[in-house]
C-alpha cells in the first residue's frame, strides 16, 4: 500500500508547490488498482494506472463570462454554446453572419476574439523575437493553431511556461507553468 501513496503524495506535494505566477494550475490524480484474479499470474497480482490531469484557473483580473459573451457580440458572432474557461483561455463555438459554427477562443484579460481559421500577421521568427523581447528565453515548439501561436519558454526567473500568443502583436495571451 505505501507503495501506491508515496508518489501520489509526490505527485500532490509538487503540485502544491508550483504557482506565484499569475496563472496557477493544479494537478488532480487518478490511480486505478486491478486486483488478481485466480486466472491470472502471480506476477500480474495488481496493475497501477496513474493519470496526471493539469487544468488552468482564471488570472487576477479576468473578464467574467457575461463580458466575454458581449466581447464575442462586438467580435460579430450571434449565438454562442459551450463557453468554458479551458487551457488559459475562454473556449467556444459561436455562429456569426454566414451562419457557420465557429471555433472562437477569447484572451481573459483583453476579450480579444480568436477564430480558429483567422490568418496570423506573424510568422514563427516574429513570435519568437516578440517572445526574446518580452523576456523569455529557451523558446521552442512554437505553432500557430486555432487562431493562437503556442510556444514553450523560460522565464527570466527560469520557470518552464506554456505561452498562448497573439497572432496580431506578439502579446502573450496566457501563460501556465509546465
Amino acid at each position: 500500500m505505501s507503495k501506491r501513496i508515496l508518489p501520489q503524495l509526490i505527485g500532490l506535494s509538487i503540485g502544491l508547490t508550483i504557482g506565484g505566477a499569475a496563472f496557477a494550475q493544479t494537478a488532480t490524480q487518478q490511480t486505478t488498482t486491478t486486483q488478481a484474479t485466480a486466472a491470472q499470474p502471480a506476477a500480474n497480482d495488481a496493475q497501477t494506472t496513474t493519470t496526471t490531469t493539469t487544468t488552468f484557473s482564471k488570472p487576477a483580473g479576468a473578464l467574467s463570462e457575461e463580458a466575454i459573451k458581449g466581447d464575442i457580440a462586438k467580435a460579430g458572432y450571434k449565438e454562442v454554446k459551450d463557453l468554458e474557461f479551458k487551457n488559459g483561455v475562454w473556449q467556444t463555438k459561436a455562429r456569426g453572419g454566414d451562419k457557420d459554427w465557429k471555433e472562437l477562443k477569447v484572451g481573459p484579460l483583453t476579450g480579444k476574439v480568436y477564430a480558429e481559421d483567422a490568418p496570423s500577421k506573424l510568422n514563427e521568427d516574429e513570435v519568437k523575437a516578440k517572445l526574446t523581447a518580452a523576456g523569455y528565453t529557451n523558446i521552442g515548439h512554437v505553432k500557430y493553431d486555432d487562431g493562437l501561436w503556442s510556444a514553450d519558454a523560460d522565464t527570466k526567473a527560469g520557470k518552464d511556461v506554456d505561452l498562448l500568443v497573439d497572432p496580431d502583436d506578439g502579446s502573450v495571451v496566457a501563460k501556465s507553468q509546465d
